[in-house]
């Protein structure tokens, strides 16, 4: 492994200190807690139903696509950031990021009880059969194999391809240095982001062009890319806010929630549960309501998570996820 792949090992001889010397980058928070928000408006309906499909979609045919692909991308940043973190912390850092893994599918077996279609299975497995092997492989070809299967599998329909691919492309982004720059600059988000618009104006023109009634109910890779493009777009766009009077804003809605976006993934299930069988809420048959729901349970989590992180370092179940995997207790109080 090549320097700028992994950092260079600086362990102690004792138990290995779970908390980072890297500080906060605080753009992706904002970015989670944003998500998180766009998943649960996608996802609400589908829950309360238990995975039926539901008439109409509260955010249209496209919901899903905004958080699945970012919070894939999330989540390859934020292992290889971990990476970085376990390599100058403990002999076998590898380790480290398969007890998270492991961690990770236990939450979510326990977590598929109660919601079907919840995502943190898939990113185990993912994880565990594509992001920790690509861990001995170079930057380059890191990045190149996400070249490789983020197209592949637009043709395919998207599923596990495309969280594999998104996770490597994260990978991708912190070996090559950009993740740790775009809290500081507005010039590269900018460019980028007017890039994407450009490719999404181009993938839609082609698209209407190829345009037939043989094809109008099919899931098409022409779609399926203006769709991730403008995922592109929405993720600049929010970035160069953040580098704007906006960003004390954006900051106090959002990075709360995505510091325990993990708590608050899971604890969203818990309430949309109590609120349609216990209350009885039609949230499952009303997209008014469903919607009434949804900002509801985001707003007790956003005051929960301002509250709690007064207090303590990182939300409850971060806290248990991070002590499964450096096997030893962190820290709580921020005191």
């Amino acid at each position: 492994m090549q320097r700028e792949d992994l950092p260079p090992q600086s362990h102690p001889t004792g138990p290995a200190a779970p908390s980072s010397g890297r500080s906060r980058i605080i753009a992706l928070d904002v970015l989670r807690g944003l998500t998180l928000c766009e998943i649960l408006l996608a996802n609400i309906q589908l829950i309360a139903n238990h995975g039926t499909a539901v008439a109409t979609k509260p955010m249209g045919d496209w919901d899903p696509w905004l958080g699945l692909p970012t919070f894939s991308l999330l989540f390859g940043i934020g292992f290889s950031l971990l990476l970085g973190s376990a390599a100058n912390r403990v002999p076998r850092p590898r380790l480290v990021l398969l007890r998270r893994l492991v961690a990770m599918l236990a939450i979510g077996l326990v977590h598929m009880l109660l919601w079907p279609g919840e995502i943190l299975t898939k990113y185990a497995i993912v994880g565990v059969l594509v992001l920790l092997p690509s861990t001995w492989l170079p930057r380059w070809a890191v990045a190149g194999l996400a070249a490789a299967l983020i197209p592949v599998s637009l043709i395919n329909g998207g599923g596990p391809l495309l969280i594999a691919g998104l996770f490597l492309l994260g990978s991708a982004l912190v070996r090559y240095g950009v993740v740790e720059k775009i809290d500081r600059s507005i010039r590269g988000p900018l460019l980028l982001g007017l890039g994407f618009a450009a490719a999404v104006a181009c993938v839609l023109w082609v698209q209407a062009a190829m345009h037939t009634e043989a094809d109008t109910t099919q899931p098409s890779f022409t779609s399926g890319l203006a769709e991730l493009l403008f995922i592109g777009v929405y993720v600049c766009a929010l970035l160069v806010l953040l580098r704007t009077p906006l960003r004390p804003v954006l900051q106090a809605l959002f990075a709360p929630l995505g510091r325990m976006a993990l708590t608050n993934y899971l604890t969203a299930t818990l309430l949309v549960l109590a609120a349609s069988r216990l209350l009885g809420l039609p949230i499952g048959q009303s997209s008014q309501t469903a919607f009434l729901a949804a900002g509801a349970i985001l707003t007790a989590q956003w005051l929960l998570s301002t509250l709690w992180l007064r207090r303590y370092r990182q939300g409850p179940i971060e806290w248990l996820w991070r002590w499964a995997t450096w096997a030893h207790r962190p820290p709580l109080s921020v005191r």
